[in-house]
């Protein structure tokens, strides 16, 4: 798993909380299990929720860990 406490910021600017990680059954491919301030419960792709993206021609990373 990535540095941080277990809280992230989206590039878009919401905070979440990383619950766990999770293996899909299908394909054993990993998931993270994140909480959104208003408390609802989300999963991506590890390699999605990690990624980098581009805004405004720069490379920031989807969710960045919160200090």
């Amino acid at each position: 798993m990535q540095s941080g406490n277990g809280r992230f910021r989206h590039y878009k600017g919401g905070l979440y909380e990383l619950v766990c990680m999770a293996t899909l059954e299908s394909d054993f491919s990993e998931l993270v299990i994140y909480r959104a301030a208003d408390g609802a419960i989300w999963a991506r792709p590890r390699s999605v929720f990690f990624e980098t993206v581009m805004v405004d021609g720069q490379p920031v990373p989807r969710f960045a860990p919160v200090e």
